[in-house]
């Protein structure tokens, strides 16, 4: 007897949107999608990251990949088709309010590529890659389950935060960086008027750090509205930064600049790489409430302390209201995290798997 097919639904059918078709229906599901663009949908279908177009209300999965002001509403349409609802959006807390359901997941792929649209599309975009979820207090815990069993199929890293310490960072760690690179690169083109030999001279340094001006310019204006705060603080802390260079270099201050050359390099050099696979890992077991957000405090903790957890599953307990939640993390961590859960008042147990 053959298993039943997995469906699942892409709304939204560029880069990232396609990306997921493909490594989905390379895992074997059945992929329905739809787009704003028609044109664009059906080329998803003739690149086949998709099986079919329109809405699929069979699908177990909604992936919701467009623009973050758009996001929204389209999860609540798809939340009352049935199923799980997760995003892609670049900012999560506006999203996460203002669906405000216990099945659906934030979610941002920390992925991309200098391609744009549909072609540029890659089943294998995720691989490595670190998919953040932002569960809350609200979020169902069979959803989160199903939501990071899928992204983990996919290939990606999964790391859980709260919504608002999501857009803090990734404002300073993706939106301040575009920002920054589209800034220099303004200037260059602006001087290049002067001297058409500058831009002849750019070199690897120049280009390397200008290279993400290249992306698609439209999903900026939304994102930096909707995590206008967390942008304009993570750009208040950088112009502090350059005013501290800029001190130092006009002060002809040689030790001072290369203290601060030798912090960065140190920093750039200890930057974790994609994929980074545990030798030795351990397992936890966590006795937990079955309820709403005991998930999210003890994967969004995990992401805090840097933890990677490389599988999660929860038991239910088949008579009271208790569960026990399994976590397989890298064993150097593994004491970390459960004298952090022990601060919180949980029971831990840990099994090293690698002994």
């Amino acid at each position: 007897m053959t298993s039943p097919t997995r469906r699942a639904q892409v709304w939204g059918t560029g880069l990232i949107g396609g990306s997921i078709g493909l490594a989905l229906r390379r895992q074997g599901w059945h992929v329905t999608g739809r787009d704003r663009d028609e044109d664009r949908a059906g080329r998803a279908v003739a690149l086949g990251a998709l099986d079919a177009t329109g809405v699929d209300e069979g699908a177990s999965i909604t992936f919701i990949a467009t623009p973050v002001s758009t996001v929204a509403d389209l999860a609540r349409d798809a939340l009352a088709r049935g199923g799980v609802v997760t995003d892609v959006g670049s900012v999560k807390k506006p999203i996460v309010d203002a669906v405000n359901s216990a099945h659906f997941v934030g979610g941002h792929p920390m992925a991309g590529s200098e391609q744009e649209g549909v072609d540029g599309a890659e089943a294998d975009l995720f691989e490595g890659a670190t998919w953040v979820l932002t569960p809350t207090d609200q979020t169902d815990s069979d959803a989160f389950m199903t939501v990071r069993s899928v992204v983990s199929s996919l290939g990606a890293n999964v790391v859980a935060l709260p919504p608002e310490r999501h857009d803090a960072l990734v404002a300073l760690v993706s939106h301040v960086p575009h920002l920054t690179a589209a800034s220099l690169m303004g200037l260059a083109a602006e001087r290049a008027e002067e001297s058409s030999a500058l831009l002849r001279l750019a070199a690897g340094g120049f280009r390397d750090m200008t290279r993400i001006a290249a992306g698609h310019p439209g999903i900026w204006p939304d994102i930096c509205v909707e995590n206008r705060d967390a942008i304009v603080d993570a750009l208040d802390s950088l112009l502090a930064a350059l005013g501290d260079v800029r001190s130092v270099v006009a002060g002809a201050d040689r030790d001072g600049l290369l203290r601060i050359l030798e912090r960065a390099r140190a920093a750039r050099v200890n930057l974790p790489s994609r994929a980074v696979q545990a030798e030795a890992l351990a397992e936890l077991r966590v006795p937990v409430p079955d309820r709403p957000g005991v998930i999210a405090e003890v994967t969004t903790l995990a992401g805090e302390l840097a933890v990677n957890i490389y599988d999660l599953e929860i038991a239910h307990s088949t008579e009271g209201d208790r569960g026990v939640l399994v976590l397989v993390v890298d064993a150097a961590a593994a004491d970390l995290f459960r004298g952090a859960l022990l601060a919180r008042n949980f029971r831990v147990s840990v099994t090293r798997l690698g002994a």
